[in-house]
């Protein structure tokens, strides 16, 4: 069995996939630890993973609002590469996956000859189009980091998504395994609104928040809200057939939820589709693949976008139609039924497996186990 480090950071969506894939592996029997950022080694151990020191790097949290040049700076830091060259020479690695925006671990991985895959967590056409050959690539570069080398000199780019939605396709130098969400068996119950904006600090949230909320006071539906660790659920005005929490496994609400309305988070979005829920796309950041998997969603029928400054005479219509019947539902329950065909956490873990024999290009994500 295969020793194997995952560099991750404390970026909310980011995690999750690592974690499956990383869960799948265990269970296969290789010996699995993380480095990450320091504010993440408590969760981390608390999810059964072990946890290499993050000495060098630097301090970042995604659960407070963090400047571009801050989010920049993190990417690029070199000190998370040197905590990962510290953690193979104390104990070496079969395989390192690097976490696609950890720029500064790609480059020392690179530079060391470490043999290591890239796990994208998002769509490769945001990584390619706005990471890569915009302003945070330019960024990298005039850090003296060599982003693209690096990616690109990987044994694997393994995507947790499908390519019927990453408008990069089924490109012959990725390997697409399908998002790593959990999926339940559906529940009947009375129709239900689900209400998630992201788990990492942007600013506004609460405002945003309040709006869905305000929108949502003349729609005969249950409305469940989850609020994440910034925004206090005490500080938002509802009625009272409003259930709003800090945090519940999206697992556990998605099976009796009719729809989505959440902020185009990768991970969020792809685990409603699985559930066959319609989307509402609220993006909080116009710079992140935020937008783009809301127009993917939009372009396929399931869902809908609008502004983060709509206001609730806005949102309601949106709300209601795709809480209602229409073509939207059997658009989000197609795509259900193909991201439900590509376990990604097993398909991840057998890619990493097969970086870990040859290092050879995928050759197409498995079917789903019967």
């Amino acid at each position: 069995m295969a020793d194997i480090l995952f560099v991750t950071w404390d970026g909310g969506g980011a995690v999750p996939p690592a974690l499956g894939i990383a869960r799948e592996l265990q269970a296969r029997g290789h010996a699995v630890r993380f480095l990450g950022h320091e504010i993440q080694a408590r969760e981390l151990l608390e999810q059964g993973m072990e946890v290499a020191p993050a000495r060098e790097a630097r301090h970042f949290s995604g659960r407070v609002p963090n400047s571009v040049p801050a989010l920049m700076a993190a990417f690029g830091d070199r000190g998370m590469g040197r905590d990962l060259l510290r953690a193979v020479a104390e104990r070496p690695a079969d395989l390192v996956v690097v976490d696609c925006f950890m720029f500064g671990a790609l480059d020392a991985a690179h530079r060391a000859g470490l043999p290591y895959v890239v796990l994208e967590h998002t769509f490769d056409d945001y990584y390619e189009r706005v990471c890569l050959r915009g302003p945070l690539g330019l960024s990298l570069r005039l850090r003296r980091l060599a982003p693209r080398r690096a990616v690109e000199s990987a044994r694997m780019r393994i995507v947790t998504s499908v390519p019927e939605l990453d408008p990069a396709g089924a490109a012959s130098h990725l390997t697409h395994v399908g998002p790593v969400v959990d999926v339940a068996p559906r529940e009947p119950g009375e129709p239900t609104v689900l209400v998630s904006l992201s788990t990492y600090g942007y600013p506004g949230m609460q405002q945003v928040l309040q709006n869905i909320l305000d929108a949502t006071r003349a729609i005969d539906a249950r409305i469940v809200v989850t609020t994440g660790p910034l925004v206090d659920p005490d500080a938002l005005r509802h009625a009272g057939q409003v259930e709003v929490h800090r945090f519940v496994p999206h697992v556990q609400l998605m099976p009796r939820a009719r729809m989505l309305v959440g902020h185009g988070g990768h991970g969020t979005t792809m685990q409603a589709l699985a559930h066959d829920l319609p989307v509402l796309v609220l993006p909080l950041d116009g710079k992140t693949d935020q937008p783009g998997v809301g127009r993917a969603v939009s372009r396929t029928g399931a869902g809908r976008v609008a502004s983060r400054r709509a206001n609730p005479d806005e949102l309601a219509p949106l709300i209601k139609g795709l809480l209602g019947e229409g073509p939207h539902r059997a658009a989000a329950a197609r795509l259900g039924a193909a991201i439900r065909a590509m376990p990604g956490a097993a398909n991840g873990a057998d890619r990493v497996e097969q970086a870990l024999t040859d290092g050879a290009s995928a050759r197409g994500p498995r079917a789903a186990r019967p």
